[in-house]
């Protein structure tokens, strides 16, 4: 730039395509890159932008702020804050909306949606002239599309979350969204408290703006888990959504985005397998909530290094060697602000040292171990009552288990540590089957359903295309007339999910999913005996493999030429993004994400 005009040097577009920084990156095809590029800088100029701000690394920013996401209420104010860090390091900000979903505004669920905005974040990186961009994410289902979008994108990436919420109070106890929302929920539904109780304690479960501030609701989740992936500081999934601590996260975040815009540091690059046992050791060892399970495994399978090198069974495995440490709700009696007192992640890293690969690599440029030596964490009594050394921790191992067998060939998932009575995780009972959400709501209270204590509940048709979108279904109600006897638990099955915030004895993503014509829980009626063992990891219905497949043939007798040819999936005629989802997402345990957007890919209909 010479005297603040633009040069000849300006439409230099001689570098290689790969190689293209800033403007020149990504062109709109017009047959002529040089026009391209004079047009580009022609309407970016209307934004009063001039060529000595043109000439830095350009920062996108994900703008997820919307008005039906309370999670995402601090957005405007973090975006003030990046901008900050970024301009202060020689960078350009440049924000721009993409999908922003929350776990209850979101129709059919939110899990649906997750897929549509990994490829609006990815299509969107790679389309728009950008050197790096900030992923501001928070409510449940936002992180791991944004991880999906970003990996298969591969353009440098800082992720940054919106924060908890504060707890509140009722009546001198604290509350917080949502595990409390549950179990008061529960109460209600037995008689143990009254609507007036009910309407008191709604005004108090959400108090401020941010995500759910228990440690196993989904979003806490991945936010730990991020920073145990390294592309996170530790800081920065603890600190809450209205503290000035969020908002210096967020300066930082704008820092280093430039730090990695020139070093060009991407994360099929910082991300390796190693990092994936790092994180699943972190879920593991928090207890986590399942649906991590599913997010991680759509996560790594965008990755062409790793893809397929970690299954289900990997989890199992990291289970069995490491010990629940972490007391928060619903496995603990924490929350999340407890949680960052006490160190937070620093802390449970810490502890953790003995089992995580500390080679594995971050998005500073510094390995794991090179980053924990850099910032020494003496601990203190509060924080070991918050996080427990590995001598001494609250549960010894397995908090989330897969279990597999004739009902689940594929593998299904337990949060064991969420037992509300350990008997159960070794249980056999009558099954009493529920065809959808609708049945379930329509007999699940009925003084004539035919129910006991020991029977299993049983809930078809919430899987990734039976609902679709695997709703959060899977912690059935326990029947009125039993709740009021005072049964607070039961063994529950289903293809579906279950909240990070709920507990109890439910085993969840059964695969294949009932609306696949080969699964076995399909065939599920009433009055099956079922077995659930998570010591051997089995779960099993009293069937012969004779009478399953009896009535397998059975049901696919009565299905139509359309379901046969789409992967022997039960569907009907759907249009628009609908028919895309049924047609193509694929199964739990792969991560319900589309097939034809995995690191593997698949041929497009």
């Amino acid at each position: 730039m010479e005297n603040g005009h633009s040069s000849l040097r300006d439409y230099d577009l001689s570098v290689p395509l790969e190689s293209r920084t800033g403007l020149r990156q990504g062109l709109a095809s017009y047959g002529d890159d040089k026009f391209s590029l004079f047009l580009r800088k022609a309407f970016i100029k209307a934004a009063g932008l001039s060529d000595d701000s043109l000439s830095r690394p350009i920062i996108g920013i994900t703008n997820t702020h919307s008005g039906f996401n309370p999670c995402h209420a601090n957005v405007p104010q973090l975006i003030e804050a990046l901008k900050r860090g970024i301009h202060l390091h020689g960078g350009l900000a440049i924000e721009f909306p993409t999908v922003s979903i929350h776990e209850s505004f979101s129709s059919p669920t939110s899990m649906y949606l997750r897929n549509l905005m990994a490829m609006d974040t990815e299509e969107m990186i790679q389309a728009q002239p950008m050197d790096a961009c900030i992923l501001i994410g928070g409510c449940d289902k936002t992180v791991p599309a944004q991880l999906m979008g970003s990996i298969s994108s591969n353009k440098p990436i800082v992720p940054i979350v919106t924060g908890p919420m504060m707890p509140g109070s009722h009546r001198g106890v604290r509350l917080g969204a949502c595990t409390d929302c549950r179990s008061n929920w529960a109460a209600y539904r037995a008689g143990e408290i009254d609507i007036e109780d009910i309407s008191s304690l709604n005004a108090e479960l959400v108090p401020t703006g941010g995500t759910c501030g228990v440690m196993l609701r989904t979003c806490f989740t991945m936010a730990c888990i991020t920073v145990a992936l390294g592309l996170m500081p530790f800081n920065s999934a603890t600190a809450p959504a209205v503290s000035s601590a969020r908002l210096r996260v967020a300066e930082e975040t704008g820092a280093r985005a430039v730090e990695v815009a020139m070093s060009q540091r991407r994360p099929q690059t910082i991300l390796t397998r190693e990092s994936f046992l790092n994180g699943i050791t972190v879920l593991q060892a928090m207890g986590g909530s399942t649906n991590a399970v599913v997010h991680l495994l759509a996560i790594i399978n965008r990755h062409p290094a790793v893809a397929g090198s970690i299954t289900l069974d990997t989890f199992d495995e990291i289970g069995r060697n490491t010990p629940l440490l972490v007391d928060l709700k619903p496995s603990g009696d924490n929350y999340m602000t407890d949680f960052h007192n006490a160190g937070g992640m620093r802390a449970l890293l810490e502890a953790l040292r003995p089992l995580l690969y500390l080679n594995a690599m971050t998005i500073s440029g510094k390995t794991l171990g090179e980053e924990l030596d850099a910032q020494p964490f003496k601990g203190f009594p509060y924080s070991y009552e918050i996080v427990r050394p590995l001598s001494d921790p609250l549960h010894p191992n397995s908090s989330l288990v897969v279990v597999r067998g004739n009902l689940a060939p594929q593998g299904a998932v337990i949060k064991a540590s969420a037992c509300k009575e350990r008997r159960l995780l070794s249980h056999s009972g009558p099954a009493v089957v529920f065809a959808n959400t609708a049945d379930l709501a329509e007999r699940i209270d009925d003084p004539a359903l035919q129910v006991s204590k020991d029977s299993v509940l049983v809930l078809q048709s919430i899987g990734p295309i039976g609902h679709p979108g695997m709703p959060e279904a899977g912690m059935l109600p326990i029947p009125q007339k039993l709740s009021k006897e005072g049964v607070k638990d039961m063994v529950r099955i289903s293809d579906g999910r279950m909240s990070g915030s709920a507990g109890g004895t439910i085993v969840l993503h059964v695969s294949p999913e009932s609306a696949m014509i080969d699964s076995p829980l399909g065939i599920v009626r009433d009055g099956d005996m079922i077995r659930l063992d998570v010591e051997k990891r089995l779960l099993e219905v009293a069937l012969s493999g004779e009478e399953i497949q009896r009535r397998i043939r059975e049901r696919e007798t009565n299905l139509d030429e359309r379901s046969r040819q789409l992967g022997k999936r039960v569907m009907t005629k759907k249009r628009g993004y609908r028919g895309l989802y049924e047609s193509r997402v694929n199964q739990a345990e792969l991560g319900a994400d589309f097939d034809f957007l995995t690191a593997d890919g698949a041929e497009v209909l």
